[in-house]
C-alpha cells in the first residue's frame, strides 16, 4: 500500500512536471511570435507612411524616377516578409527599405524648399519615431528568442520540446550599419 502511494505520488509529481513545462515552453513561443509579430507591424507601418513621403518628394524632383522605382520595390518586398515567418527575409526585406529611404533623403537635401515643406517635416518626423519602434520591437523580440532559447536548451525543459513542438528560435539581427535609426535632417 506504501509503495503504491509512493509510485502515485511520483506519477502525479511527474504529470505536474511536464505539464508545467509544456506551459512554459509554449508560452516562451508565444510570446517570440508576438513579438516577431511586433516587429512586423511596425514594419508595415514604416512601408504605409512610404508612399506619403515619395509622393511629397516627386512634387519637388519628379526626374528621379529610379529613386522611387526601387523605394517601390524595397516597400513591397516588406509587406512580403511581414506576411512570412522567416526573419532573415524580413531583416533582408528591412535592409533594403532603409537602403531606398536614404537615397529619398538625399534627394530630399538637394531641394531646400523640400525640407522646408510642412508634410515633408511631418513624415520625417513619422519614420524617425517608426524606427525608434522598430528598434525597440527587434529588441523585445531577441528578448523573447532568448528566453525561449535557453529554456530549450536547458535541463529539463530541453526534453519537453517534441512535446511542446517548440524548438530553438533565431536572433533578429539589424542588418549591418542599422543597430541605430538613421540620423533624420531637416
Amino acid at each position: 500500500m506504501l509503495i503504491l502511494l509512493v509510485v502515485l505520488v511520483l506519477v502525479v509529481l511527474l504529470v505536474g512536471l511536464v505539464v508545467v513545462g509544456f506551459n512554459r515552453l509554449r508560452t516562451a513561443d508565444v510570446g517570440a511570435e508576438e513579438a516577431l509579430g511586433g516587429i512586423d507591424v511596425r514594419l508595415t507601418r514604416r512601408a504605409d507612411l512610404i508612399p506619403n513621403l515619395v509622393e511629397t518628394v516627386k512634387g519637388y524632383a519628379a526626374h528621379e524616377k529610379g529613386v522611387f522605382e526601387e523605394v517601390t520595390r524595397a516597400r513591397a518586398a516588406v509587406q512580403t516578409a511581414a506576411a512570412g515567418n522567416d526573419v532573415a527575409a524580413k531583416a533582408a526585406a528591412d535592409a533594403a527599405l532603409q537602403e531606398s529611404l536614404v537615397r529619398v533623403n538625399a534627394v530630399a537635401e538637394a531641394y531646400p524648399d523640400l525640407k522646408a515643406n510642412p508634410s515633408f517635416l511631418e513624415l520625417q518626423t513619422q519614420l524617425a519615431e517608426t524606427e525608434d519602434q522598430i528598434s525597440s520591437a527587434r529588441q523585445e523580440y531577441n528578448d523573447a528568442v532568448a528566453t525561449l532559447n535557453r529554456l530549450v536548451l536547458t535541463i529539463p525543459w530541453m526534453f519537453l520540446t517534441g512535446i511542446a513542438g517548440v524548438h530553438k528560435r533565431e536572433f533578429y539581427d539589424a542588418p549591418e550599419g542599422q543597430q541605430a535609426a538613421p540620423a533624420v535632417e531637416f
